[in-house]
């Protein structure tokens, strides 16, 4: 029975073969699907840093010498003294009244601090004299002196100007006072008076300072300069990243190192786009600030491409090298194949589409004359978690024919061995080009200048995504991860 099965099909081929024919099964229809991937969310941090001797400078060219003046007539600079006889106080001494005059004069105003403080050491020195003391004494002199010392914590407002507010604390190293008659004129509490004066003019002083360091300008400056579209590899395959910024998140001052910085957090779009260049962004207006943004991090997708075109040279020579080994058909038996022409492309439901033209002949059976023609086939490839290697599943003749139980080269194809080469063959390691392309786009975004501004970007870890089949190739996306800082940078003009 079965040679009678065989016998059946070779009459049957040989009456289809006449002196020769084409065979194969239908071309599956060509997906051009792109490469797509998703949005991310990232935040850049953007720091707009002071040098603390530049505002110390400023402060002191703002605030004058002199704090502030006396020249005053007191009714009792030194209380009457009384003293109990038989059981009554009595006055022996008046209240004794004096003028006093002098003033109050500052040294060099101080900034340093750490973290989230700023402190400000301010010295006042005073120089006073109490005259006509009871129209007595022509008068006597005392200086005192006292180191201020001003915790100030720095915001901003909504139009992002400046704030500042003030704790004052200080001690009087030399209490200014007079020794007089044994009691002692002291001065303190008028001094203290006017200091508050003083620490509230600095509350208004340290922000205009700082508004004249153009940082609501910077700020502007940098916000628009964030929209941009950051090339991330040239070639093989192109690929940009597109910065849109959404919010603007401020973090507080932090001081240190001879700076002050303004701590803030842009967040923003990050897009990856494969082949031509996207639009830029369109910028808008600097936002009012908000509460500090998201988990820091800058995060974008780094496309990796294989063109389909690198796989038809390396499926044909495994097929060669297959043919040269000899190749023998079930039922059929030994026969002489001959392959051709290549063909890879995307087709419909992520697969990948293989045709391969090939001519055949059945050497047990020299009634059968060749057959020749093209047999599509059709696979899934995919990739482990966290491998570079893309290999071939369920690779299987792509479109049905009425012929294939004649069909020598329909045979030919679903032959094991030859199936198993086709599917070895296309598998691809993306390893030198996962290296080559994460190498440029560590580059790209390692030292952007945008503007006046430098955008100063470190990969710190990239993992794989799921192989995608679009349109331009099989699409590897790796997902980088690390951190961006946007710093002004002005060029020299």
């Amino acid at each position: 029975m079965p040679g009678a099965r065989l016998g059946l099909v070779l009459i049957a081929a040989a009456a289809l073969a006449g002196c020769g024919r084409t065979a194969g099964n239908p071309a599956p229809p060509r997906v051009e699907t792109p490469a797509e991937l998703p949005q991310q969310t990232s935040t850049i941090v953007v720091p707009v840093t002071v040098d603390l001797a530049t505002l110390e400078t400023a402060l002191n060219g703002r605030v004058p010498r002199q704090l502030w003046q006396i020249d005053k007539q007191e009714k009792r600079c030194v209380k009457a003294q009384r003293v109990k006889v038989l059981g009554v106080r009595a006055k022996v001494t008046p209240d004794i009244g004096c003028r006093i005059v002098g003033q109050f004069t500052r040294g060099r105003i101080r900034l340093s601090g750490s973290g989230d403080r700023l402190v400000l050491t301010l010295p006042v020195n005073a120089a006073i004299a109490a005259r006509d003391v009871g129209g007595v004494l022509k008068g006597k002199t005392a200086t005192g002196a006292a180191t201020v010392r001003a915790v100030v914590k720095l915001s901003v407002d909504r139009t992002w100007q400046p704030r500042a507010k003030i704790d004052i604390a200080y001690d009087w190293t030399e209490p200014p006072g007079i020794e007089f008659l044994g009691q002692r004129i002291k001065f303190v509490e008028k001094a203290d008076d006017k200091l508050k004066g003083v620490i509230a003019g600095l509350e208004r002083s340290l922000p205009q300072e700082l508004t004249k360091l153009r940082t609501r300008e910077k700020l502007a400056g940098v916000w628009k300069e964030g929209f941009a579209v950051i090339e991330l590899n040239r070639d093989k395959p192109p690929a940009w990243m597109r910065v849109t910024p959404q919010r603007l998140g401020f973090g507080g001052y932090r001081v240190g190192s001879g700076k002050v910085e303004m701590l803030l957090q842009a967040e923003a779009l990050t897009e990856t786009f494969v082949g031509d260049r996207p639009p830029d962004p369109m910028p808008t207006p600097l936002p009012p600030p908000t509460p500090r943004v998201g988990e820091r991090g800058l995060r974008f997708f780094v496309p990796v491409i294989a063109d389909y075109a690198q796989l038809e040279p390396v499926v044909l020579r495994t097929l060669v090298k297959r043919a040269a080994k000899g190749i023998t058909l079930d039922k059929v038996g030994a026969v002489e194949a001959k392959f051709g022409k290549v063909t890879v492309y995307p087709t419909s439901d992520g697969r990948m589409a293989v045709g391969i033209e090939a001519s055949v002949k059945a050497l047990a059976h020299p009634t059968l004359t060749a057959t020749h023609g093209a047999v599509w086939l059709s696979g899934i490839p995919y990739n482990d978690v966290g491998s570079q290697v893309v290999q071939v599943r369920d690779l299987r003749i792509a479109t049905q024919t009425d012929r294939q139980a004649v069909d020598l080269l329909i045979q030919l194809m679903l032959d094991p061995l030859v199936l198993e080469d086709i599917r070895t063959a296309l598998s691809h390691d993306f390893a030198s080009d996962y290296q080559r392309v994460l190498a440029a786009a560590r580059k790209a975004v390692a030292g952007r200048r945008l503007g006046d501004f430098t955008l100063s970007a470190d990969v710190s870890s990239v993992r794989n995504g799921e192989l995608k089949v679009a349109g331009q190739g099989l699409f590897l996306p790796v997902q980088a991860d690390g951190t961006a800082t946007i710093r002004y940078a002005p060029l020299r003009r």
